[in-house]
């Protein structure tokens, strides 16, 4: 994919990172082709998706809270049907609140199984329903095909929202990386939808907005991008090749629709938490929406943690910031969307 890119694999740099995290990262050093280098992505899925669900995956990527219960549904769509998994749980009734998280992957890759842990923690915590859809990725799908698949899996949940027993006016968007990107680009077109006063039925009316290190633009290489070019997870590199296979021929395109940091403004959006790690390429993204959005008079929540690598949150058998965090994010996510109960 990238002409230039060093014939030697380069060691990501794992000096301060916890011992689990090291191990993690050295492993992948050793058995993960970068993804510069692959060929056949439908492949790749695959065997990626089988170390999600094996044993050894398990404790990687951690398996939903026990009290929550998984349903695989569809979401059908004009000429297409997402996979999607709904995360309820069990010491709640009623008509819940709703959190809808897009999963990361750079656009190519992953799957709502690799966030479930986190969508169990999120479920458990706070007793909102949670609701993981997946979308089309590229290269066979490029952008944006995986945006307007996110937007339509909303907008599809809202309209269902009797049958799903969720309550819409208690709606947040949620998401990490690559599906940080889509939840960010949702809460933009919700806002501009309503003050277009669109007839069209079912816009969601989105409380929250829940940013997981979130990839904002397209293109800009930030100063924690060139301080950080290579570290466990994520490199600068990969970064380049996702941006390059997603965007495929409209590589260039300045449109907010890929990168929402570059939306004409960001005013009247929904209440914000943004959440980096420390240790990841992608951390100024976060910092720089966080003050893009404060400017514009969006109140945000901004959590930071120390001795964390992207992806943290998927991987909490291995990174012990993801723990607290989950309980942090559960935290706002509750005041935002679930009702106190006196």
């Amino acid at each position: 994919m990238n002409a230039s890119r060093p014939a030697q694999r380069k060691v990501p740099k794992m000096s301060g990172l916890p011992i689990k995290t090291r191990a993690i990262a050295a492993l992948q050093a050793r058995m993960s082709a970068p993804v510069s280098e692959v060929t056949d992505f439908a492949e790749h899925r695959r065997k990626r998706q089988e170390l999600v669900m094996s044993r050894a995956g398990q404790v990687l990527f951690g398996r939903p809270d026990r009290k929550v219960t998984v349903e695989e549904i569809q979401i059908p769509l004009e000429g297409r049907s997402l996979r999607t998994l709904v995360y309820r749980p069990t010491a709640v009734g009623g008509v819940r609140p709703v959190v809808v998280n897009f999963h990361g992957g750079g656009w190519v890759q992953g799957s709502p199984e690799q966030s479930g842990w986190l969508s169990g923690q999120i479920a458990s915590l706070t007793g909102a329903t949670v609701i993981s859809p997946s979308y089309r990725l590229a290269p066979e799908h490029p952008w944006p095909a995986a945006v307007e698949d996110s937007w339509e899996a909303l907008a599809w949940i809202v309209a269902k929202s009797a049958r799903l027993n969720i309550d819409p006016e208690r709606l947040a968007v949620m998401g990490d990386s690559a599906g940080g990107n889509l939840a960010a680009i949702a809460a933009l077109r919700a806002r501009d939808a309503r003050a277009a006063g669109s007839r069209a039925r079912n816009v969601p009316n989105i409380r929250l907005q829940a940013l997981l290190y979130p990839s904002v633009d397209m293109y800009q290489k930030f100063s924690s991008e060139l301080r950080m070019p290579n570290e466990p997870v994520l490199t600068s590199e990969a970064m380049d090749t996702f941006a390059h296979v997603y965007m495929a021929d409209s590589y260039g395109d300045t449109s907010w629709i890929a990168s929402p940091l570059r939306a004409e403004s960001h005013e009247d959006l929904p209440p914000a938490l943004i959440v980096t790690a420390d240790r990841d390429p992608l951390l100024d993204n976060g910092i720089i929406y966080r003050e893009t959005l404060r400017k514009a008079g969006v109140h945000v929540e901004y959590r930071e943690y120390a001795q964390a690598v992207h992806g943290f949150l998927s991987l909490p058998g291995v990174v012990p910031a993801a723990h607290q965090a989950a309980v942090d994010i559960a935290e706002v996510i509750a005041a935002h969307i679930v009702v106190p109960t006196n």
